[in-house]
């Protein structure tokens, strides 16, 4: 019997989700149909419920969507409700469970595929939307010196260091806060700079063997190129972000993680 998931959002042309999940489940040999479902605003509940009730078996959650995947799901995992997004419902008999595995994909693309180990580095995080609420947490637990985040809007970034208070060493403030410092990992969490064709304007210094991710994807960003003018050793997109958040939803429905690295060379050729 075929088991059916999907994504949800809008729009939705544009996902890659069902590429990576047919792709994972080839990996298994698992019988899986993945579709993409358009759902206007106003019909997010329902459209859900529906193919829930259809015999779906889970979905994952793009925009605009995430904030009332958060308020639909019965059970809401840690990093979920810290995020207070979530993008992967899994349905089973004890209701809908919600979680957010876009910190999970992002620490694993810099550990585990790019090999820069997180314990004890200096981390900038640019940017204090509901990209950043949503790698706070794993990269907290991945136990860094420190994690600092900027933002245009200082207050926001310290409601997100307010919110995980005692989860590790986190401080907040404005854009200015980074002073000149030099950091190990720089991660531009924000879609202004790639949006208007500028760099942020942040002052900060790489450390040497430096990394910046840009969670964007599909093209060199005016970020990547500001860091590498202020030495950057590699700079990475989101790519392997997204193809990792995947492998988790897929891990959270069925068991068992896939191997990301074929997945992701496909994605580059596609």
């Amino acid at each position: 019997m075929t088991d059916r998931y999907a994504v949800i959002g809008n729009p939705i042309a544009q996902s890659k989700s069902p590429l990576l999940h047919t792709a994972f489940a080839r990996q298994f040999g698992h019988d899986v149909r993945y579709d993409a479902i358009l759902a206007q605003p106003e019909a997010f509940r329902e459209t859900v419920l529906a193919f829930r009730a259809a015999g779906g078996r889970g979905m994952n959650v793009t925009a605009p969507f995430k904030l009332e995947a958060a308020d639909l799901a019965d059970t809401l995992t840690e990093r979920a409700r810290v995020a207070g997004a979530v993008n992967t419902l899994a349905f089973g008999p004890e209701g809908i469970l919600g979680d957010n595995t876009d910190g999970i994909g992002l620490v694993g693309d810099i550990q585990d595929r790019l090999g820069v180990a997180l314990a004890g580095r200096r981390v900038l995080v640019i940017g204090a939307g509901g990209a950043t609420r949503g790698i706070l947490l794993p990269l907290l637990q991945a136990r860094p010196a420190g994690i600092l985040v900027v933002n245009r809007t200082a207050a926001r970034a310290r409601d997100l260091a307010d919110a995980l208070a005692g989860q590790g060493s986190l401080e907040a403030g404005p854009l200015d806060a980074a002073g000149g410092r030099e950091y190990d990992v720089v991660i531009h969490a924000t879609s202004a700079g790639l949006n208007q064709g500028e760099a942020p304007a942040v002052d900060y210094r790489m450390a040497a063997g430096g990394l910046a991710y840009d969670l964007s994807y599909g093209e060199d960003t005016p970020f990547m190129r500001q860091a590498r003018a202020r030495g950057a050793a590699r700079t990475v997109d989101g790519l392997g972000m997204l193809v990792g958040q995947a492998a988790e939803s897929y891990r959270i429905w069925r068991g068992v993680l896939p191997d990301v690295r074929p997945v992701l060379e496909q994605l580059k050729l596609a």
